[in-house]
């Protein structure tokens, strides 16, 4: 191996990975073009969109500002990494219903962002999901059917957690 490569082990989707990159290399690069998962999306390149957020160990950052090597050791989750078995997750199923996307460019980036804001916050308020997406910039949609979409995504996961939790019967 070339010693401008350096060895980069990390877990993408669950699935652990182990690459040789070269030390510049962007995390968003070694996904789209080592890897070949291509949902997150380069906008800008310079961490001012959000088309490429991405989760590094449940926290949001900017896949085009992170180098690959920095990711080694850690988990990082990707769009791809949200359906599961099949099946869309209830985010992405509730931003079809809602037409919160249109050309669909920045919706990766929200996917990621209103998942993490989830995973902290069950049941946020609009300002709460509108304060979340801030960094995240939408040119076709006005934003109001994506926090729309999040809201009945949250209901939607609350009253899945609610659905598995046995209930206690009295007696």
């Amino acid at each position: 191996m070339d010693d401008d490569f350096i060895p980069v082990r990390l877990s993408v989707n669950g699935v652990p990975h182990r690459l040789f990159v070269e030390p510049r290399r962007t995390l968003l690069d070694m996904l789209r073009e080592d890897l070949e998962l291509t949902g997150t999306n380069a906008g800008c390149e310079h961490g001012s969109c959000g088309a490429c957020t991405v989760l590094l160990d449940g926290q949001s950052v900017r896949a085009c500002l992170l180098l690959a090597v920095q990711a080694n050791g850690h988990e990082v989750m990707t769009v791809e990494g949200l359906a599961r078995h099949g099946r869309m997750h209830p985010l992405q199923e509730a931003f079809w219903e809602k037409q919160a996307l249109q050309c669909g460019f920045c919706t990766p980036g929200m996917l990621m962002t209103a998942y993490e804001l989830l995973q902290q916050n069950p049941d946020p308020g609009e300002e709460e999901i509108r304060s979340a997406l801030s960094g995240n910039l939408c040119r076709c949609t006005g934003y109001q059917h994506i926090v729309e979409a999040i809201r009945l995504a949250a209901q939607r996961l609350r009253e899945e957690a609610e659905a598995a939790t046995p209930s206690e019967t009295t007696a």
